[in-house]
């Protein structure tokens, strides 16, 4: 079996037609599995997802990342021969080989969950004020979760079957990030960063990038 058959890609789809085609046929290329779970777009997301291979499962209503990640999370965990899942964005600014670094690790030391990290990276593309927010964002995720870790906003990250069991998201908007890292580590189970390289194009950076965004995850996570 190659390395990848048995890990599932999971992404999260509102309002992507102009690049999730392109996006996940390269994907395709190394993870056949991919579930996109379009959340309510009002664009021909979900005809792009499908043109390109994936599975694809539709929420009517746009109900939150946070809502379309456990919902494919879920359906990962109904496929029995799935063995990890990667969290995986739409826009494009995650990359691929990131992605399968992290299946390799997890196979050679026996881990449970790895988080990617921005700031770990030789390659980090981030404006001075985004970087203190997301900094805050992770010195509190720190004093809740009681662990080390240098990113806690990044979206590529990759679960293991044990752990992906024990994950119950309830936070359907940005603060999710930090739920399912709170909820990895109550876990007690094998973990490791890995730096990764984020693409922050102009389209991701209007798609939710902007230092905005940003306040806005460390506002809904203090307030949680």
């Amino acid at each position: 079996m190659r390395l990848t058959e048995n890990t599932w890609l999971v992404v999260p789809l509102y309002n992507e037609a102009a690049v999730v085609r392109d996006v996940l046929s390269r994907a395709r290329e190394t993870f056949p599995n991919i579930i996109c779970v379009d959340d309510g777009s009002r664009d021909n997301s979900v005809d792009e997802a499908l043109a390109a291979g994936a599975h694809v499962a539709v929420h009517p209503i746009n109900v939150g990342q946070g809502a379309a990640l456990q919902t494919g999370i879920d359906y990962v965990l109904q496929q029995t021969d799935a063995k990890y899942l990667i969290t995986f964005d739409a826009d494009g600014q995650h990359r691929v080989d990131d992605a399968l670094a992290m299946v390799e690790a997890a196979e050679n030391e026996n881990l449970s969950f790895i988080l990617g990290s921005r700031f770990l990276s030789d390659h980090l593309e981030m404006g001075l004020l985004k970087r203190i927010v997301l900094k805050t964002v992770v010195a509190v995720t720190r004093l809740r979760s009681g662990h080390k870790l240098t990113d806690a906003h990044n979206g590529l990250r990759l679960i293991r079957r044990d752990a992906a069991e024990q994950i119950h998201i309830e936070q359907n908007r940005m603060a999710h990030a930090s739920e399912i890292v709170e909820q990895l580590f109550a876990t007690g189970l094998e973990w490791k960063e890995m730096p990764v390289r984020v693409d922050y194009t102009e389209y991701s950076q209007s798609k939710g990038q902007s230092l905005l965004n940003s306040i806005n995850i460390l506002v809904e996570l203090i307030m949680k």
